[in-house]
């Protein structure tokens, strides 16, 4: 290696500061006063990596063109980090991939011109250094220290690939295996792609490097967020494959010209008993109640407490039961409206990629415009349902007469205190504030009980601006809402909260539909039937059917009586996901967590 002097000289100085900056990124956040996870391990990694690029192409005027993405990268991990406490992720470069230029500028306006500054900096910057690359041959890395790293390297690269195809120890203290595997187990899974049969790697010899950790990293952990980008599109690919060729052969029955819309919002974590609308002793749904053409629907049960398992059944005809199956052989209700004639529009809260939430999106991906707005993902700072407005806007003055549009909002989901701004903090103490409480101290269960109902509120509002966006539109128009799963909330001596759990609050979801005059009007027998049936024992299951005969859209094997807006609608079984597939209306609940449990033997999954 070159002498120290020889380094310090300004050419040198400047590229090695770069490099240092850039490895710097994930570290941003301790200058907010806020902890970085694997903070060691990831200097460690991040010495490495460097390590092998520096060995492997000797000087840095030869690799420095690989860090063009990272440089250019570098203003929005910045900014994910600092406002939203995350990196770049699948899930946003799922956003990039899917924006349109157009769609882009809407949504950054006049902050356009601000960006491309940015970028012109940057990209000047990458320049500099590439010139001072060039004029540096004190970095150069000669002599025999460069064999010995590459050869480490090589070792290094082959035990990983080994433990990759035959798996691994885990050795003592090691996290326990998943439940599906035996008790027993202490090995890693392998890939098994070559067929081989050969022992497991040894623990001792696990290179001590893990994906998780790199792919927080900078700049080469974005080479390792791309590769989990692109293997989330493999696996959307793969799950749409399956229905491509699907069709309903939908049309309306009265097949007309005559303006109308439809819109469904899909809810988050939202429990039927913290709704006023449903008898809850606080008004947390002031401006919903004062709706007069809107009639809330008693009971309406979700079979399963998970948004990617849940939604599914919500806007396909994908059977309760098979829920927990990943794919389905059949489209959505947005293929089905396009048929008849309908835009269709996917403005979503939510995220789109990742492995939790690939099953909705290739659902989502069916509509005509599709718009992610979330940055933030499920983390705390995530934009608030607000977010949705404009989108919807543009696309009710869109000029196609006949509109659906589904809006996937965040809702309640957890932290409650996030999703929503100040002026919601109304029952206190709450946990507005507060970056990241321990939800599993029960202390606090004040706090956060105050901070859910806080974000009921907020919900009735943003339906409310909705619903006057529908009025405002002045044509024939249908909203239903209904939310995806509930919570448990340490309901009184319950010491469980969140979902995921077997309790009653978590399949007991709210859901009404709101209709326009105009619609009315135009479909008088449906709001006839949707106030007798206002009371019925619904599912979400029943949804799918409901919102396609809402626009009166006729198919071959349509079923009616699933739908509660139809003459023809008969009661069906409601099965839920507790302990096996059980008959929620032939359970006993049990404890104040209200789990249910069946009378009879659950139904295997």
């Amino acid at each position: 290696m070159q002498p120290l002097q020889a380094l310090l000289r300004p050419a040198p100085l400047f590229v090695l500061l770069s490099y240092l900056a850039l490895s710097g990124v994930p570290y941003i956040p301790l200058l907010l006063g806020k902890n970085v996870a694997n903070a060691w391990p990831l200097i460690g990694i991040e010495v490495v990596a460097w390590t092998a690029v520096w060995a492997l192409f000797r000087r840095p005027a030869w690799f420095h063109w690989l860090l063009i993405p990272a440089f250019m990268a570098l203003p929005t991990e910045i900014y994910l980090l600092v406002f939203y406490g995350q990196g770049i992720s699948t899930h946003h470069l799922g956003i990039l991939a899917e924006t349109s230029p157009m769609e882009a500028m809407e949504f950054l306006g006049q902050k356009v011109w601000s960006m491309v500054a940015i970028m012109a900096l940057v990209a000047a910057w990458w320049v500099l250094a590439f010139r001072a690359a060039r004029q540096s041959p004190q970095l150069d890395w000669t002599g025999p220290s460069r064999w010995v790293a590459l050869v480490l390297l090589a070792v290094f690269g082959a035990l990983a690939a080994y433990g990759w195809e035959f798996g691994a120890g885990r050795g003592a203290g090691a996290a326990p295996a998943p439940a599906a595997a035996s008790a027993s187990a202490t090995v890693d899974k392998g890939a098994h792609r070559t067929g081989l049969a050969l022992p497991p790697l040894p623990h001792w010899a696990r290179p001590p490097a893990r994906f998780d950790v790199f792919i927080d990293s900078w700049p080469f952990g974005l080479v390792a967020r791309g590769v989990d980008f692109y293997r989330e599109r493999r696996y959307l690919a793969a799950l749409n494959e399956t229905s491509r060729n699907f069709r309903f052969g939908a049309r309306q029955a009265e097949p007309d010209t005559t303006p109308e819309t439809v819109i469904l919002v899909i809810g988050e974590s939202a429990r039927r008993d913290r709704w006023s609308l449903f008898g809850y002793e606080r008004p947390t749904n002031p401006l919903l109640a004062q709706e007069a053409n809107l009639v809330p629907l008693n009971d309406v049960i979700t079979a399963v407490s998970a948004t990617r398992l849940s939604v599914p059944v919500i806007i396909s005809r994908k059977p309760a039961r098979e829920s927990l199956e990943d794919g389905f052989k059949e489209k959505s209700f947005l293929t089905a409206y396009q048929e008849a004639g309908f835009k269709t529009w996917w403005l979503s809260n939510q995220i789109s990629f990742g492995k939790f939430d690939t099953p909705v999106s290739v659902f989502a991906r069916e509509a005509n415009v599709v718009q992610f707005l979330n940055l933030g993902g499920f983390t705390n700072r995530s934009n608030l349902d607000e977010v949705l407005f404009d989108p919807l806007r543009l696309a009710l003055a869109d000029r196609a007469p006949k509109k659906l549009i589904v809006l996937h909002t965040l809702g309640s989901h957890w932290n409650y205190s996030q999703r929503h701004p100040k002026a919601f903090d109304r029952w206190q103490p709450s946990l507005f504030g507060v970056d990241k409480p321990v939800y599993t101290d029960l202390a606090i269960k004040p706090e956060l009980n105050n901070s859910y109902d806080n974000s009921i509120l907020y919900t009735d509002w943003f339906l409310a601006q909705v619903i006057g966006q529908l009025k405002a539109a002045d044509r024939a128009a249908a909203l239903l809402y209904v939310a995806d799963h509930g919570q448990t909330l340490y309901d009184g001596s319950c010491t469980i909260a969140f979902h995921g759990h077997n309790t009653q609050h978590e399949f007991r979801v709210p859901a009404f539909m709101w209709y326009s005059d105009q619609y009315k009007e135009r479909y008088p027998n449906k709001v006839k039937e949707l106030q007798r049936h206002r009371k019925a024992r619904l599912a979400t299951e029943n949804m799918f059917h409901t919102l396609l005969d809402v626009a009166d859209i006729r198919y071959p094997d349509e079923r009616l009586e699933w739908s509660f807006v139809n003459g023809a609608w008969k009661r069906h079984t409601r099965y839920v996901d507790s302990y096996g597939w059980t008959d929620y209306d032939n359970a006993t609940v049990r404890g104040d967590c209200r789990e249910i449990i069946a009378k009879k033997p659950a139904r295997k999954r």
